[in-house]
């Protein structure tokens, strides 16, 4: 009874039996005793699972369900919500973990008998490993809360049969992270490691903001370990408790509150601190903390919310210890914030300043910083902070971002800083800077405003190249120019429309989603458009991903342009952006080139784009193609192909060019090329 209150999507249904969602509406159409929705709105109805799995099992299209998508979609349609389920769920695992004899005799009976005798079970591995009752972020859950979660629990504990506890836990975690991306600000795991390096080994460590758990759980495992975690959604302090207790053998303490407002640990004194801050809060507390203790390097603005975690974080650390924070880069020279940035410089707290590249983090536009702190034991000497720009050092967006050259480079600088004070200075790239020289009316602190520039292009060298490479490009463009043209008189071809040609099937017409498999590259507009390599990302959503193949045409539909693209190999196996078309010709009936080529005239797209709001819409079924044999169109297609190839070259060359002169000009302002 309980397991049909487990409702399902239809992406789910079509998860559960291996097919596409097209095919689940078309079972719903054809089928009268297809299980009617339970839940849900009218265009995104959810279902009984025992019932779809039933009526799959029926009509043979469920041999057998996999294990995983079956306990899954109990977590994400438990009548509770998943986050209780995944509460739940990680109680039990723990449970299995620490103590599996009492599982296997608990889960004997009948789900009834399982609710009524677990919660002492689970108070006897929760309570050690999180402390009293009063002090903890994860409560034991009662009889009848626990009796809509047996078979769930039935569930998990047979994938951890086969996966392990932990693994299972992060696998219906991770899962759960991934279908709800905009609930969550999360810390991606390459980055979470990279600080937890920064920070060094450490016994006690300490995050007021701990989301997840990330951070916690990136740090290098003790035997005498203790971690404390904070955070103002309850749920979340929950589930990183259980994260982190099923990770291994350390103390784990996590509290649920406003850490600013409430700390949960004032005594609390740790060997390292790791906080992801939430950015530019304006309600952090700044009327009623005005006189708080914690404010030892000044009192912060109303708009310095992140200067106020940062102090937070300093008051929690041992003398000596050390801070990692990740923050937005306006924190680094904000006018409002110079005197606690200077005070802080001064007494030798502020000790690195690491601007990442753009994608490292959320909000991924923005290139974020690492500060590293120190509590200082006394105030140095002569103070250097390190500043390091590692922007370079990956490549554009989350897709291309190279975390093992951005770990290499930062931990380079880092190392050697540490243990002396000082770093060799390398352009464009880190320096140690006095103090003295940044204690001005601003105190920046943003790590590109001092540090002296790269080689303009790499150098004379690299400049020599690219005008090398810009000539032989400026040749092949010359050799790709069209043959003077013939006029004649304008054709007057049969005219038939794609949705014709959809309709009759000699394509296949498809739209890009909102999801995409993860580390799968995405096709967007603007990769269409520029002719550069697929560079976008998509959340995993519950949507089929649309894969572009070689020989598909891919059209742009917003903007106004007359843009098609045919696909190639390089480009082919990447998911398909959004606002764009996909357009997959039967190569029996339809040459590529011929279709993109025609697609691109100017009057074709003006008749079938619309000009209902600001921004005009193209709509492709609508444009229109001659009606040609296809060695006619195969002809056509040919000089269409030499025509892109002559795009492309044009292109390349107005890229290189660029550089060339925008490396001469850094060359001859910064004194690297002679004027003569």
């Amino acid at each position: 009874m309980q397991d049909n209150a487990t409702e399902v999507t239809a992406a789910g249904i079509a998860r559960l039996a291996g097919v596409g969602r097209a095919a689940v509406s078309n079972w719903r159409r054809r089928h009268a005793d297809f299980p009617k929705p339970v839940g849900g709105t009218e265009t995104s109805p959810s279902f009984a699972l025992a019932e779809v799995e039933a009526w799959l099992r029926e009509q043979g299209k469920l041999a057998e369900v996999p294990l995983r998508e079956r306990v899954w979609q109990q977590l994400a349609g438990h009548p509770q919500g998943p986050v209780t389920a995944l509460v739940h769920a990680g109680c039990v695992l723990l449970l299995i973990h620490d103590r599996p004899t009492d599982w296997l005799e608990l889960s004997a009976g009948s789900d009834e008998r399982l609710a009524a005798l677990l919660p002492a079970a689970l108070d006897q591995v929760v309570t050690p490993r999180f402390g009293a009752p009063r002090d903890r972020a994860v409560h034991t859950p009662t009889g009848p809360e626990l009796l809509p979660s047996a078979p769930l629990l039935r569930g998990a504990a047979e994938l951890a049969a086969e996966l392990g506890a932990r693994q299972t836990y992060e696998f219906l975690l991770g899962r759960h992270l991934d279908a709800n991306p905009r609930q969550y600000t999360l810390t991606p795991g390459d980055l979470a490691s990279l600080m937890a390096e920064l920070a060094g080994p450490a016994r006690t460590v300490f995050d007021p903001a701990c989301g997840t758990g990330a951070l916690l759980r990136a740090v290098a495992p003790r035997p005498d370990q203790e971690l404390y975690g904070q955070d103002s959604a309850p749920e979340l302090a929950a589930l990183s408790a259980l994260r982190l207790a099923l990770q291994g053998k350390a103390a784990v303490r996590t509290a649920s509150g406003d850490s600013l407002r409430a700390d949960a640990y004032p005594a609390l004194r740790a060997d390292a601190v790791l906080c992801h801050p939430p950015f530019n809060e304006r309600n952090w507390g700044h009327d009623e903390l005005a006189y708080d203790a914690r404010w030892e390097y000044g009192f912060p603005a109303r708009t310095e919310s992140e200067l106020a975690w940062v102090q937070h974080a300093l008051a929690h650390l041992k003398d000596g210890g050390s801070a990692v924070l990740l923050m937005p880069p306006a924190a680094a020279s904000r006018r409002s914030g110079r005197r606690i940035r200077a005070d802080l410089l001064r007494r030798g707290a502020l000790r690195a300043v690491i601007a990442l590249p753009v994608g490292a983090a959320p909000p991924y536009n923005i290139p974020l910083h690492v500060w590293v702190l120190r509590r200082p034991e006394k105030a140095p000497a002569q103070p250097e902070l390190l500043l390091v720009d590692v922007g370079a050092s990956a490549g554009d967006g989350r897709a291309g971002l190279d975390w093992q050259a951005v770990r290499t480079a930062v931990l380079d600088a880092w190392r050697p800083f540490e243990r002396t004070g000082s770093v060799r200075e390398e352009p464009g790239f880190s320096r140690a800077v006095p103090v003295i020289e940044l204690l001005d009316d601003d105190v920046d602190l943003a790590p590109a405003r001092h540090l002296p520039p790269a080689a303009s292009g790499g150098g004379t060298e690299q400049l020599v190249g690219v005008r090398e490479r810009l000539g032989e490009t400026l040749r092949l463009t010359a050799d790709l120019t069209p043959p003077k043209a013939q006029g004649a008189q304008p054709a007057r071809w049969p005219l038939i429309t794609v949705g014709e040609l959809a309709r009759g099937g000699a394509l296949v017409l498809r739209t890009g989603g909102n999801g995409a498999p993860a580390r799968v590259p995405v096709l967007t507009d603007h990769d269409v458009l520029a002719g550069t390599d697929p560079s976008g990302t998509l959340p995993e959503g519950e949507e089929e991903a649309v894969l572009v193949e070689a020989g598909d045409v891919v059209v742009p539909v917003l903007g106004g342009g007359s843009v098609a693209r045919v696909v190639d190999e390089r480009t082919a196996g990447a998911a398909l952006g959004r606002n764009l078309t996909l357009l997959r010709p039967d190569p029996a009936a339809l040459d590529p080139w011929f279709l993109a080529g025609f697609l691109r005239g100017t009057a074709n797209n003006r008749q079938a784009s619309s000009y209902a709001s600001t921004a005009t819409r193209l709509d492709v079924r609508r444009l229109q193609l001659p009606r040609l044999p296809l060695d006619e169109q195969r002809r056509y297609g040919e000089r269409f192909r030499a025509l892109a190839e002559f795009e492309d070259a044009l292109r390349r060359a107005g890229r290189l060019g660029e550089q060339l002169v925008r490396g001469m000009y850094d060359g001859l302002t910064d004194g690297t090329v002679a004027p003569d």
